[in-house]
């Protein structure tokens, strides 16, 4: 079985669950060090699977919605290891799902906060490392929902983690970075440890979400949600050096649904 990131280090933020807790068990697998990056106790749990596995991993718990949090998480890395390979920036996700004219302001600006800042600032602390070695890849987990119902604020975000994707590897191309991104479409996975809304069951109209349920399977061709497996693995491909020669794009993973 090959270990394709033998001795590479790798970052992932929001790891504690989801797509990210298995990118990160399976780059572990592969011979990644892998530095989980999340605020959910459930990031002890992770990184104790992995040691139980054979693999090497630790975790760091900081506010990926500021600078500050950003930086310091690389630098745990670093600290750790030595330095920076790969960047997965996984953290994000829709908090309320309703028509625009519902959103209050303050929580278009929290949508914003979540999925658009951990990545801008995730990825400047992350070259900020990576160009003294002329080398490293960042992969962006976008969305497909850049086009989508009920989620205004989290399309733009996320339609913001797509430009940054393409400026950010026409910028560092040259110095050695790729940078790169998958647009997950639904993907099914177990009830979050920790809920994005606590208060959902007060907030969310059922027709409302349910909206977003049936035009994401009517989008897809395969008319179904995607698993976790089937997600992970793009960005796992995307990070790895069988994807050398791409950069600077955003690929759809959502059964045909392009977004």
């Amino acid at each position: 079985m090959t270990r394709r990131f033998e001795d590479k280090v790798m970052v992932v933020t929001g790891a504690a669950q989801g797509i990210g807790r298995r990118v990160a068990e399976r780059a572990a697998v592969d011979g990644a060090k892998v530095l989980i990056v999340d605020r959910s106790p459930a990031r002890k749990e992770v990184v104790k699977a992995i040691r139980a596995a054979g693999g090497t991993a630790d975790a760091i718990s900081v506010n990926l919605e500021t600078w500050v949090g950003c930086d310091k998480a690389m630098q745990k890395a670093v600290d750790l290891w030595g330095g920076i390979d790969i960047l997965v920036n996984n953290v994000g996700g829709t908090i309320w799902a309703k028509p625009f004219e519902h959103y209050e302001p303050q929580q278009i600006d929290a949508e914003v906060r979540r999925s658009l800042f951990p990545t801008l600032y995730c990825c400047r602390a992350a070259i900020q490392r990576m160009l003294p070695r002329e080398s490293g890849v960042i992969v962006n987990v976008s969305s497909i929902a850049t086009r989508g119902l009920n989620r205004v604020p989290y399309a733009a975000a996320k339609g913001g983690v797509n430009a940054i994707t393409a400026s950010l590897a026409w910028e560092v191309a040259e110095r050695g970075i790729r940078v790169v991104a998958t647009a997950p479409g639904g993907t099914e996975a177990p009830p979050r440890v920790v809920p994005r809304n606590p208060n959902a069951a007060e907030e969310q109209r059922e027709d409302w979400y349910k909206t977003i349920v049936d035009q994401t399977i009517q989008s897809s061709f395969m008319k179904r949600y995607g698993t976790l497996d089937e997600q992970a693995g793009p960005i796992l491909f995307l990070a790895s050096d069988d994807a050398s020669y791409i950069t600077g794009v955003t690929v759809p993973v959502g059964g045909g649904d392009l977004g």
